[in-house]
């Protein structure tokens, strides 16, 4: 035991404040959040730094601002690859929007041509794209005890055949007989599925999202309504710093290309770095509504293009699998009550 705990540690295996002795408040510290906080630090500080070493030139800003997704990834990477769940990306979306909202109160609205209305607009979407995400974060609405009981148990006899049978029977299908979770050994209500991440079943799961939680049945709605918010409030604040910087063009052209910007190449850099994240969520934002329209959830049209089930449809946007689809205005009327309908289970 003695040789154990003087024993160095291997190369790869990280040491925390936990595992040295001479350490005096190794009792009071949470190894993983601490390493995850430690970890976040640079990238959070290389931000703006990137951004306005991009600001200096036209061709710094192009390199920067196509690499700049590679190398988030990449440290993501290199720094969080053994982590099932972590914070990083949730850290640094809200360090961005926090950053870009400092920099139009400190640089753009001084400059005139933007009033207290636009200002106040801004902020009050700010404000609901955090109470929008606050929301999403409650939870997806995990398969509970009481969930259990009213779909019948899965752990009995029946449970295990049926879980067993088949050669197929690690895969999972989306049909009401497959309701026996294989990991949990749980019998689920219909299109639930398991999240390898949470490590739970999730009602009516879509899918894991990188803000570190499920997006289900419990939190899709507050979901897409944070996408909404924060897409509507992006694009205007592009519009009101393309409107102070270039007043005279229009804001199409304004974006690529605006003479008079160099005096504030920085605020210029921005708008296009939001506009590469806006154009993102926007993208993903629009799945998601053809997602709804067709009654499919992200999770069934993965499975359903692995097992062969299901038609592209839209160019690629959507899969139809044409099983829980009953028309438009039935599947957004299920859509915007399904949060209702979980509650009261």
């Amino acid at each position: 035991m003695k040789w154990e705990k003087l024993k160095p540690p291997e190369p790869d295996d990280p040491i925390c404040c936990c595992e040295c002795d001479v350490y005096q408040y190794r009792c009071c510290c949470d190894c993983e959040d601490l390493d995850e906080a430690l970890h976040m630090v640079p990238a959070l500080l290389l931000l703006p730094l990137l951004l306005r070493v991009a600001s200096l030139h036209y061709l710094l800003g192009i390199v920067v601002l196509t690499a700049l997704p590679g190398l988030v990834l990449w440290y993501y990477y290199a720094t969080h690859r053994r982590k099932r769940r972590t914070l990083f990306f949730l850290a640094l979306a809200l360090y961005s929007l926090a950053y870009m909202y400092y920099l139009f109160l400190t640089e753009v609205w001084p400059r005139g041509g933007v009033g207290p209305l636009q200002v106040g607009a801004v902020t009050t979407g700010m404000i609901l794209t955090l109470v929008s995400l606050v929301l999403t974060k409650r939870g997806p609405g995990f398969v509970d005890a009481s969930l259990r009981e009213a779909h019948g148990h899965g752990t009995g006899a029946a449970g295990d055949a049926t879980c067993q049978s088949g050669p197929a029977a690690g895969k999972e299908t989306l049909t009401e007989k497959r309701s026996v979770c294989p990991v949990c050994r749980i019998r689920r209500p219909p299109r639930a599925g398991h999240c390898r991440t949470c490590g739970s079943c999730v009602q009516r799961l879509d899918h894991h999202c990188v803000i570190n939680s499920c997006v289900g049945q419990a939190n899709h709605r507050s979901f897409l309504q944070t996408l909404c918010v924060f897409v509507l409030t992006s694009v205007y604040g592009i519009s009101l710093v393309l409107r102070s910087l270039c007043p005279q063009q229009h804001l199409m052209t304004a974006l690529f290309y605006c003479p008079g910007v160099y005096s504030t190449a920085l605020c210029f850099t921005c708008c296009w770095y939001s506009s590469i994240i806006t154009a993102g969520l926007l993208h993903l934002l629009l799945s998601q509504v053809l997602n709804i329209s067709f009654n499919v959830t992200e999770r069934e049209a993965q499975l359903a293009l692995r097992n062969k089930t299901g038609r592209s449809r839209l160019w690629g946007l959507v899969v139809d699998t044409g099983e829980h689809s009953r028309g438009l205005y039935q599947n957004w009327v299920e859509f915007l009550t399904m949060a209702e309908a979980s509650a009261s289970l």
